[in-house]
């Protein structure tokens, strides 16, 4: 497994095909105060693509195109906040989507651990190292083990979703976990203008 770090958007060349594993590394969890500072990517080869930008420098046309374009499925763990994070900084709804949280929620309701940690240790028998979540992704020379941790949040993600696959369609709740999917931008938007806490399906 390896990664390779770009510098404000990805190279020309690169060929994820049909389906790519995404996540976000950002100054905290509020689109509209912390900044976007890291895309990675992985084609689920063993390689990760880091895409790294600078304050105000979200222009990226590739990564754009690539967020945006419908022949190639997003697969994500927790879409809800990378979506908006993608959205708030780079103007373009990622899309089509596949969400491993939420199949996990709908596949795994023997347990209520579903982190990306939980899933990998559960389902692949990868142990992954949180250490450096909460480290300081706005530097401008990160460090080997912030790439290293940054590139194995989206390397194993295929893998994980082949499984949640077969167990959505063992319970029978493929349909509906695809139509949770297709709902994500919707609730991204919902979050970012102000409903992030608030049920509006609620009586």
């Amino acid at each position: 497994m390896s990664h390779k770090l770009h510098r404000g958007d990805l190279p020309e060349g690169i060929d994820f095909g049909a389906s790519v594993a995404v996540d976000t590394e950002a100054m905290g969890l509020n689109p509209h105060r912390d900044r976007l500072c890291l895309v990675q990517l992985s084609a689920g080869d063993g390689n990760a693509h880091l895409v790294q930008l600078a304050p105000g420098a979200y222009e990226a046309p590739r990564l754009k195109a690539l967020m945006a374009d419908p022949a190639v499925t997003k697969i994500f763990h927790f879409a809800r906040f990378d979506l908006a994070m993608i959205y708030h900084y780079l103007g373009v709804m990622a899309g089509p989507i596949y969400c491993t949280k939420i199949a996990s929620r709908l596949a795994r309701t023997f347990t209520d651990k579903h982190g990306l940690r939980d899933l990998c240790k559960d389902l692949l028998n990868v142990d992954l190292s949180k250490q450096q979540q909460s480290s300081d992704w706005g530097a401008a020379a990160l460090t080997d083990q912030q790439l290293q941790y940054a590139a194995t949040d989206v390397l194993h993600l295929h893998a994980l979703r082949a499984k949640l696959d077969a167990m959505l369609a063992r319970e029978g709740r493929a349909d509906l976990a695809r139509a949770a999917f297709d709902f994500l931008p919707a609730r991204v938007l919902l979050d970012l203008e102000g409903w992030a806490e608030q049920d509006i399906f609620a009586h």
